[in-house]
């Protein structure tokens, strides 16, 4: 994971050349901009304030077909495109879970930062809270329960930080 922000657009560049090159993996990653992005009186150096606040759509065509027996959603035609790994990140917590695995699958990074150190009672609980949530979504989305409403309910950590 880069941090462009930190590192600088040419560095970014660099870092992608080179994993495109090695085959590697690179998750371009700004750090903050859900703090940063959502001030009115804030301007970015760079495109389009969707391509942050809308991204999971992107990847996608408008329908994406259900096909449970594949394990992932996306049905579309990749071409040459190589693997694509889906990274949520920034503003996220553990109310977002459902939602999570239910676009993203179980093939993704999720990265919380303020969504665990916002946690009511402090940062080991709420990354207690996020793999929990994570856990009991995962296991009541292959029962096809409905994760939104008894995620809560399996832990008091994941109901403190989701109800507070």
């Amino acid at each position: 994971m880069h941090d462009y922000l930190t590192g600088g657009f040419t560095a970014n560049t660099s870092l992608a050349h080179y994993c495109r090159d090695n085959g590697l993996l690179l998750h371009i990653h700004r750090a903050m901009h859900a703090v940063i992005d959502r001030q009115k009186n804030h301007g970015k150096l760079e495109g389009e304030r969707e391509i942050t606040l809308g991204f999971v759509d992107l990847l996608r065509d408008d329908f994406v077909e259900k096909d449970r027996s594949r394990g992932i959603y996306f049905t579309q035609d990749w071409v040459s495109l190589p693997g694509v790994l889906p990274v949520a990140s920034g503003g996220i917590h553990v109310w977002h879970m459902p939602a999570l695995t239910e676009i993203f699958g179980d093939d993704s990074v999720l990265q919380f930062g303020g969504g665990t150190l916002g946690q009511p009672w402090g940062n080991a609980p709420g990354a207690v809270a996020n793999r929990v949530a994570l856990e009991a979504c995962v296991q009541a989305r292959n029962e096809g329960r409905d994760l939104a409403r008894e995620v809560i309910k399996l832990s008091v950590r994941l109901a403190n930080g989701v109800l507070n």
